[in-house]
């Protein structure tokens, strides 16, 4: 009975493993979860404070669908202090219940039947569903380990045809936690422009950032006018449940995007939405130590796997994902995922659920504690050395 739109969209191999996962969770099995897409720390208690307060307020009926006018101020302010671009709250800012629906909003907004868009690969499993509902078609740029998983201007360039509408871009990246660079996105920048492409720019994992400097594609010149940043509230602030993010771009898309708004979702939640100003007005401390932790986790998990025989893992730049190349044991990575959460009760993510260039890798969250990673590269290690023999 599922309409042919929905039938085009493939199941979620993420889910399955989750499914599994929490099954044999709720039989006693010991299971390690390194599939977590979210931090583990709890959100900052500022945050928390003032959702209570709007709560006990009274701030719980809709809001404008656009968000309310002291949050998209936040939003400009943060913007202009963080990224060096220049929003009109009232105007080119939009509030949405998670990046997620920014992004799904933005597709719909800028998308007609047929028209290209570019997904660097491997890419969050989300895209190419988003641009699929939109009847656009999805056009995949491979990039490598051997290089990082970095995206580079030719590489784009060699997908572009006349259909191509907008590439999306995704820095820090999830699975691999690639970062582009000043040079990668200026040639990018040139390409939107001398094409007259829409860059769509997913920042979500913008403050979780190691050795690189994040730099904000609409920040260059000549890509305001074409770009559409997203961003959000879940991975910098621990708020993944809340539901809350925001998309900034001209008046014009801002309103195509509000219009999708008004006729789904309404609104962004309204007492959320006050913890949303907290967290951009306030201490800025609570990030700072999250990322501190991970980066120590970041460099234990990477070591870890890179001491496993014939395992690579390309040291991630930003996000909190270890994207490792498993390939020597097995080219099947949902084959492998299944054998490793039988085998030795750890979940993680198969590198196909990112895309065809992720066949043969995992993604290893570690978003969890440093026992859990130690425990669990420890059982995955044993379990691997069954299929040497």
């Amino acid at each position: 009975m599922a309409s042919s739109r929905v039938q085009k969209i493939a199941p979620s191999a993420t889910l399955q493993i989750t499914a599994k996962a929490k099954a044999m969770k709720a039989q006693g099995i010991d299971v390690i979860g390194l599939g977590a897409g979210e931090p583990d720390s709890d959100t900052p208690q500022h945050i928390k404070d003032a959702l209570y307060k709007a709560v006990k307020e009274g701030f719980v009926y809709y809001t404008p669908t656009q968000g309310i006018p002291e949050l998209r101020k936040a939003i400009a302010e943060k913007l202009e202090r963080d990224n060096k671009i220049s929003y009109a709250p009232d105007k080119e800012i939009i509030v949405t219940p998670g990046a997620k629906q920014a992004l799904y909003e933005a597709v719909l907004a800028i998308a007609n039947p047929g028209d290209e868009i570019l997904i660097p690969e491997p890419c969050w499993v989300s895209y190419e569903p988003m641009v699929q509902f939109a009847e656009g078609r999805p056009v995949f740029i491979p990039t490598y380990e051997k290089d990082g998983f970095r995206l580079s201007g030719e590489a784009v360039e060699k997908k572009i045809t006349e259909k191509t509408r907008a590439i999306i871009l995704n820095s820090p990246n999830n699975p691999t936690g690639a970062v582009l660079d000043g040079d990668a996105l200026k040639a990018i920048a040139d390409l939107c422009i001398e094409h007259g492409l829409i860059a769509i720019s997913d920042e979500i994992y913008e403050k979780i950032i190691y050795e690189a400097k994040h730099v904000s594609i609409a920040s260059l010149p000549g890509m305001r006018e074409r770009t559409i940043t997203v961003n959000g509230f879940s991975k910098t602030y621990s708020m993944t449940g809340w539901r809350l993010g925001y998309a900034a771009a001209l008046q014009e898309i801002i309103e195509a995007m509000n219009r999708i708004q008004e006729h789904s979702i309404s609104c962004p939640t309204s007492f959320v939405q006050k913890a949303g100003i907290a967290a951009l007005q306030g201490s800025q401390e609570c990030v700072a130590v999250m990322v501190k932790e991970f980066r120590k986790r970041r460099d234990a998990i990477v070591k870890k796997l890179n001491e496993i025989p014939n395992v690579t893992c390309v040291k991630p730049r930003g996000a909190f994902y270890a994207f490792a190349n498993f390939s020597a044991y097995e080219k099947d990575s949902l084959k492998l995922t299944n054998f490793l959460l039988e085998k030795a009760g750890v979940a993680v993510i198969p590198g196909a659920a990112f895309g065809k260039m992720g066949e043969g890798f995992l993604r290893l969250s570690y978003a969890t504690s440093m026992e859990n990673i130690n425990k669990a590269i420890e059982r995955m290690e044993g379990a691997l050395r069954r299929l040497e023999k």
